[in-house]
C-alpha cells in the first residue's frame, strides 16, 4: 500500500461512515500512524440520501472527501480500497490493493440491507444504503416517469407510476414523504400532460404503526402526515415476494410496480477472519465490551453499526443509526489515547439525544425525551440539527441553499438523469 516504516504504533481503520470518522478526527493529531481505509474516497451523509434520491439535493451536498480528514495531520493515510479479510494472529488486514499489518485495528463496517434471506426481492429491489444506490433509484423513478408520459398502454402506465415501499422506519417514512412532496409539487409542472392523479405511492410496515422505533404520539403524527401527502399505509403487511414487477404480500394486497424499494431493516456487514464465537450470527454483529473491544481479542476493537455493547438499558446493543457510532468513535479515540499512556481505559455510556423524522414540508416528528412533538418546529429542529452535523463548511451551505430555493420555488432542483439505472447488479454493492 506503499505507506513508510514507522517505530509509532499504527492504527488501522476500516471504514469511513460515522464511527470511522469521528474516530479519526480525533485521534489523527495523537502519536500513532493511522491509516483510514474504505471502498469509497468519501464519506457520506446517509440521513439525507433519500433527498439524493428524490432530488433534493445532489451527491455532493452530502459527500465528504475522506482524504481532507487525514491530510491534516502527518503520518495519515487514507487508501481507497475494498478489505478482503482480516488475518488477527499475523496482525494484518487483506485488501483488493494489498496487505497493511496494525498494531491496533478499528472494525467500523457499518450495517448493509437486510433481506431476511429472501434472495427473489434482494435480486430485484431497489435499495438506498450508499450513494451510487440513492443516484440509481433517483435515474430509475425518472425513467420510469419518462416511459409513463409516451406510453399508451394504460396499464402500463399504471406499473411505472405506482411507488411500493417496504419498511415504514424513518427511511421509508422520509423516502414516501419525499416522492409524495414530488408528486403534488413539481412533477405536475413537468409533465402538464400527464394525469397525476394516477400515481400511487404505498407504504408497508409488518409492525401495527409506522415508525416503531419512536413513540406513539410520533407515529400518530407521522401517519397523519403522510396521509394528507396521498401516501396509502398498509400495515400488519408483510412484502412476501417481488418479482416480474408484482409485489406480493401476506394478505390479499398485490401491487403491479415498476419501483420497489426495500428499507425494511439492516444487518452489520463483518469482514471475514474474527472469531466465530465473536460474532452474534443473526445480526452479523460482533460482541464487544464496554471498551468496544471485540470479543476475545485485546487490539481490535468494532464501534458503530457492526458492534454490540449488551447494556441494562440496551441488552441488544445500542440503536443502529448515527449518534451511537459517532459517541463510540470519539469515546474510543480517548480510550486509545488512555491506552498508549499506560493508563486505564474508561467504559463508554451512551447518552440518548432523541430520534427524529421528517415527512415533507412543514412536517416532522422528534422523541427528545420526555419532549415528543411534531410539525413545523419539530422539522425546523430536524433541519438544524442536520445542518449542523454534515462535515464540511461547503456541504452545509450548498444544503442550506438548496433547502432554501426548494422551499420558496416548491421546486428540487436537482431532476436529473446524469448515470442511467441499466443493471441492477451494481445496486447490491454494499460492502466496506
Amino acid at each position: 500500500m506503499n505507506i513508510p516504516f514507522t517505530n509509532l504504533p499504527r492504527l488501522v481503520i476500516i471504514g469511513g461512515g460515522f464511527a470511522g470518522v469521528a474516530l479519526a478526527r480525533k485521534i489523527l493529531k495523537e502519536d500513532v500512524q493511522l491509516v483510514l481505509l474504505d471502498r469509497h474516497n468519501y464519506h457520506t451523509f446517509q440521513p439525507l440520501l433519500y433527498q439524493v434520491s428524490t432530488s433534493s439535493l445532489e451527491p455532493d451536498s452530502i459527500a465528504y472527501p475522506l482524504r481532507k480528514i487525514v491530510k491534516k495531520a502527518k503520518n495519515t493515510f487514507f487508501r481507497m480500497a475494498e478489505v478482503t479479510s482480516i488475518d488477527a494472529d499475523a496482525k494484518k488486514v487483506h485488501t483488493n490493493i494489498g496487505d497493511v499489518s496494525f498494531d491496533y485495528l478499528v472494525i467500523a463496517t457499518g450495517a448493509r440491507t437486510n433481506f431476511f434471506g429472501n434472495t427473489t426481492i434482494e435480486n430485484n429491489a431497489m435499495r438506498m444504503k450508499n450513494l451510487p444506490q440513492a443516484l440509481n433509484l433517483r435515474s430509475l423513478m425518472l425513467e420510469n416517469l419518462e416511459q409513463a408520459v409516451i406510453t399508451t398502454d394504460l396499464d402500463k402506465r399504471k406499473e411505472l407510476l405506482n411507488f411500493v415501499l417496504a419498511g415504514a422506519g424513518p427511511t421509508g417514512v422520509e423516502l414516501a414523504g419525499g416522492i409524495a412532496e414530488l408528486k403534488l409539487n413539481v412533477l405536475p409542472k413537468d409533465y402538464p400532460d400527464m394525469d397525476f392523479s394516477e400515481m400511487e405511492i404505498h407504504l408497508i410496515e409488518g409492525a401495527p404503526r409506522v415508525l416503531p422505533p419512536m413513540s406513539e404520539h410520533a407515529s400518530e403524527k407521522a401517519t397523519k402526515f403522510l396521509q394528507r401527502l396521498g401516501v396509502h399505509i398498509h400495515l400488519n403487511t408483510q412484502v412476501k415476494n417481488y418479482e416480474d414487477n408484482i409485489v406480493t404480500t401476506n394478505t390479499d394486497l398485490t401491487i403491479k410496480t415498476a419501483t420497489f424499494i426495500w428499507s425494511a431493516g439492516v444487518t452489520g456487514a463483518p469482514v471475514s477472519g474474527i472469531n466465530a464465537a465473536s460474532l452474534i450470527p443473526r445480526a452479523n454483529r460482533y460482541k464487544v465490551n464496554e471498551y468496544n473491544q471485540i470479543e476475545g481479542y485485546k487490539d481490535i476493537f468494532a464501534i458503530g453499526d457492526i458492534s454490540v455493547m449488551e447494556t441494562k438499558t440496551y441488552p441488544k446493543g445500542h440503536p443502529m443509526v448515527a449518534q451511537p457510532a459517532i459517541q463510540q468513535g470519539k469515546h474510543l479515540a480517548k480510550n486509545l489515547k488512555l491506552h498508549l499512556k499506560g493508563k486505564t481505559m474508561v467504559p463508554f455510556q451512551y447518552f440518548d439525544k432523541g430520534s427524529m423524522a421528517t415527512i415533507g414540508r412543514n412536517k416532522a416528528v422528534v422523541d427528545i425525551g420526555k419532549f415528543k412533538f411534531g410539525g413545523f418546529f419539530a422539522w425546523f429542529v430536524w433541519m438544524f440539527i442536520h445542518l449542523w452535523f454534515l462535515v464540511g463548511f461547503r456541504n452545509r451551505f450548498v444544503t442550506f441553499f438548496n433547502w432554501t430555493y426548494n422551499y420558496i420555488n416548491y421546486d428540487k432542483a436537482a431532476r436529473l438523469i446524469v448515470r442511467p439505472f441499466k443493471n441492477k447488479e451494481e445496486n447490491k454493492i454494499e460492502r466496506v
